[in-house]
């Protein structure tokens, strides 16, 4: 198997012993495993203020960064969970997250977690193939 893993300083470093994403070929193709992305600013590695919709959108902004880092974006996407510190706040997550999966979103999770690292809104993973 082959095994690359994907670093870009255009999203936060990892606040732990993993990777930002990990590549692995399979046949002809490369899946992509991203790690949950927080909203941390990946210059200061503060979190961003301003709520849930803010959060959302720097969750988003990193997420998309790993994935342009292996070469791909949220058209390749095809698995996301979302991970919320409160299922209040899906109407607004969900609304931004269409505009990044507008056509053929991809199969999703929404779960509440009793809590987020760093205490985070919002947390998203993806599963991506190119």
């Amino acid at each position: 198997m082959e095994r690359k893993v994907v670093k870009t300083s255009d999203a936060p470093a990892a606040i732990g012993p993993y990777s930002q994403a990990v590549a692995v070929a399979v046949g002809s193709q490369t899946m992509v495993f991203c790690s949950g992305q927080i909203a941390l600013d990946p210059k200061s590695g503060a979190m961003v203020d301003g709520g849930v919709e803010a959060q959302t959108r720097q969750v988003l902004a990193n997420l998309g960064a790993v994935l342009a880092a292996a070469g791909a974006g949220f058209d390749h996407v095809v698995r996301t969970t979302i991970f919320l510190a409160s299922m209040d706040d899906f109407a607004a997550v969900n609304a931004l997250y269409g505009e990044k999966f507008a056509n053929e979103p991809p199969a999703r999770a929404t779960v509440q977690a009793a809590k987020l690292p760093r205490g985070a809104l919002v947390e998203i993973d993806a599963i991506a193939v190119i």
